[in-house]
């Protein structure tokens, strides 16, 4: 259960959090424990049956979080304690959900967790390499490097996200455009030319065909086609919530045609950077790669990771264990891995390798969000072709029988 709690401690400082004990009396001894004097300790009430759908319009935006990760950063460069810190960041932050997740982090923490552990317990708001690379950083003692490096890349992140938003606005708007005019004409319009159509004979194009076909369909099962149209949505979205499902979904994103290769590009960045901060920190080279692998949402690259972890302790070396990747990690990474390792600097060599990427990823997205509108713009061009051809071709063959 979890309990809410007023203190004050020995010094008279009030203190307000959140505790989870099996009992009232195990919540009160935990606290005691800690020198602190209850004035108040009571059960957080059950959730509410649309606490669920609620939390829908309560969740942490990426710019709320981002604002969030640089105040902290700022905060640890400037030498404030981690407690201190989280209780300044308690009062300046504006968003009520990430406020009440702040306080509750910071009562965690002292109650004797890890920042990693209690933000492990947030995981709808920080994402699995946030945590990780807080976990890294909890390990180098670079907790202010890492906290930097987040709030550069969730920066980068929001950005690269509202660039892609901003570029997909108005074909999103063109493409929605277009699919409620074909429903009204399939609905609405088609079914009173069909009976025209057979009375006079009229051979009809496939598309034609097809059209007054789906429309008849979407009259008559509408319901039908919902509901299944629903229940295949769920049935993937669980398959891709399982073990096997992440993995194969992790397989199709790096293996698309050309997002692939930002996705690949990403991860490699994301690695690097990751490996280069645990090793700056005197991290051993080995447990370096298998954390870094930690940091990244991806199976295959965890995979390869700790494959090269393993090879690592048996006496390989990183680039001969990477070198065997190519699909995963291109040549020119492991020849500069190689490089690094025989110079002696592969701390900076992976320090190229992570901003040599990132460059590549933020020149491939520019160059798609140039390209996204006038394709849109062809497609719907193309598709609205065929609807009017669809109508116009047996329409022109039946005034030719006059």
């Amino acid at each position: 259960m979890k309990f809410r709690y007023s203190a004050r401690t020995k010094l008279g400082e009030l203190q307000v959090g959140f505790v989870e004990a099996a009992s009232r009396e195990a919540a009160f001894g935990l606290l005691s424990g800690h020198d602190l004097f209850i004035l108040k300790l009571e059960a957080e009430l059950e959730k509410r049956p649309f606490a669920a759908l609620l939390g829908i319009f309560r969740r942490v935006s990426r710019k709320d979080l981002m604002i969030f990760t640089r105040q902290f950063a700022t905060l640890l460069q400037a030498e404030v304690v981690l407690g201190d810190s989280l209780k300044i960041l308690h009062t300046q932050t504006s968003n009520k959900t990430l406020q009440s997740v702040i306080l509750e982090v910071s009562s965690d923490i002292d109650a004797g967790l890890s920042l990693s552990q209690a933000l492990e317990r947030h995981g709808d708001i920080f994402s699995e390499f946030y945590i990780n690379l807080i976990r890294s950083a909890e390990v180098t003692g670079r907790m202010d490097e890492s906290m930097s490096f987040l709030a550069d890349f969730l920066e980068k992140d929001m950005n690269l996200v509202a660039k892609i938003r901003n570029a997909l606005i108005y074909p999103a708007f063109i493409l929605g455009l277009f699919f409620v005019v074909v429903i009204i004409l399939v609905v609405a319009v088609f079914p009173q030319l069909r009976p025209i159509f057979a009375d006079a004979q009229v051979d009809l194009p496939l598309v034609t065909k097809l059209l007054l076909d789906g429309g008849a369909l979407l009259l008559d099962w509408w319901w039908a086609m919902v509901v299944i149209f629903g229940v295949c949505i769920w049935v993937i979205i669980d398959y891709f919530r399982t073990k096997e499902g992440r993995a194969v979904w992790n397989q199709l994103i790096i293996g698309l045609p050309v997002l692939g290769q930002v996705f690949r590009k990403m991860y490699i960045a994301r690695f690097a950077e990751a490996a280069r901060i645990l090793l700056k920190g005197g991290i051993p080279i080995a447990q370096a790669i298998e954390i870094s692998g930690h940091t990244l949402a991806n199976v295959v690259y965890r995979e390869v990771l700790q494959e090269a972890a393993e090879g690592i302790r048996r006496g390989e070396s990183l680039s001969q264990i990477l070198s065997k990747y190519s699909s995963a990690f291109p040549p020119l990474v492991s020849q500069m891995v190689a490089v690094g390792e025989s110079t002696g600097r592969l701390e900076e060599m992976l320090g190229r390798i992570a901003t040599f990427y990132i460059r590549e990823v933020d020149t491939v997205v520019d160059n798609l969000v140039e390209l996204i509108q006038p394709v849109v713009m062809v497609i719907v061009g193309v598709l609205v072709g065929l609807l009017f051809a669809s109508i116009l071709i047996p329409i022109y063959q039946l005034a030719q029988g006059f």
